[in-house]
């Protein structure tokens, strides 16, 4: 399909700078075969169904943007080196995105706090490069912590992460590192919404998927066919996939909190021939219009970017013309859009 099919026009002014306190009084448009419903997300338990079950992504994020300084020698200068993690390659080794990428080389040494540094071990022809850190495991997030940043979307504040950031852009269930972007439906939930949910007999599970730098990157392709989704990691425990099976046998929907969850679930259920069994294992799965959807029946999102990968997944779970008449219908009515913005309940 053409990349310009799922182009939309936005005001500037409509892109949330800053989440909404507290989190659960976000807007909630849904958007159903009924009509579009205007809601706030704290009444999520009066629009799902006793036996539904919630699907969280329990991924936290690191602190993955990173300043340093390659080390001058062989007669080159000192030069400051910009850094985001990617992906975690195992024993220190990072795959990044770097810049000044054309004034690195193998073997270059950076530093990037006292107690971190780095060697360039390769230079992709993507434009990625691979650097080994001079610690792994526990040590090398501790000092992650302290010398990282939070690697906010360049489109709040111009990527511009401050102590607010640490704690804005996390969710309730984060508990295992390694995302460097958030799940951001996650963002709406509050300790106080999980327990009407509970009341309303709502279950809830978790899944694990390290959100990718690819989540920043746009398409540069004129048609979808051409565009190539960076691998993330994921992982389904059986306890979560005995949940999905036992929900779908009680008659029960499965919801999908994100996009990070869903394309987490599709990819186990095209694995298995439609069933959720648990799993672990990189996917880059793509969805787009004509996708046959097998795992979920409802997705809790974030408002997304035009001619992004994540509002052809909304598309394809939705129909296109469908999605572009919600979000004409969100822009009208001054929902705030994006990673901090509002949300939408979309019903397959």
């Amino acid at each position: 399909m053409r990349v310009d099919l799922f182009d939309f026009a936005l005001p500037d002014e409509l892109i949330a700078q800053r989440p909404v306190s507290p989190r659960d009084s976000a807007r909630l448009l849904d958007v159903s075969p009924a009509g579009f419903g205007d809601h706030v997300v704290r009444e999520l338990p009066k629009l799902l169904r006793a036996g539904d079950l919630m699907v969280f992504n329990d991924t936290r994020v690191i602190p993955a943007r990173l300043n340093g300084m390659r080390a001058a020698g062989g007669g080159r200068q000192k030069v400051a080196v910009e850094t985001l993690l990617i992906r975690d390659l195992g024993g220190g080794h990072w795959l990044c995105f770097g810049k000044p990428v054309k004034r690195l080389k193998a073997r270059d040494e950076i530093t990037f706090d006292a107690d971190l540094q780095a060697n360039v071990e390769a230079i992709n022809a993507d434009g990625s490069i691979v650097l080994v850190f001079d610690r792994s495991g526990a040590d090398f997030l501790a000092a992650l912590d302290r010398a990282g940043a939070v690697p906010l979307p360049p489109y709040i504040r111009g990527g511009i992460a401050d102590a607010r950031d640490r704690t804005d852009y996390q969710t309730l269930f984060a508990k295992v590192d390694g995302s460097v972007a958030a799940p951001t439906a996650g963002l709406h939930f509050t300790s106080e919404l999980v327990a009407a949910l509970a009341e309303a007999h709502i279950g809830i599970a978790n899944v694990t998927l390290h959100v990718g730098a690819g989540t920043f990157q746009p398409v540069r392709v004129e048609e979808t066919e051409a565009h190539t989704m960076h691998a993330e990691w994921g992982e389904v425990p059986r306890a979560t996939a005995e949940a999905i099976e036992r929900t779908r046998q009680l008659g029960g929907h499965i919801v999908s909190v994100g996009t990070t969850a869903l394309r987490l679930l599709e990819s186990v259920a095209c694995h298995n021939d439609g069933s959720i069994k648990a799993w672990s294992g990189e996917t880059g799965i793509f969805i787009t219009p004509g996708f046959r959807f097998r795992a979920v029946d409802l997705l809790l999102t974030n408002f997304h970017l035009p001619r992004s990968t994540l509002f052809m997944l909304v598309s394809a779970f939705t129909g296109l013309e469908r999605m572009q008449a919600a979000y004409a219908h969100a822009v009208a009515r001054r929902y705030r859009f994006y990673s901090y913005g509002d949300c939408c309940l979309l019903h397959r």
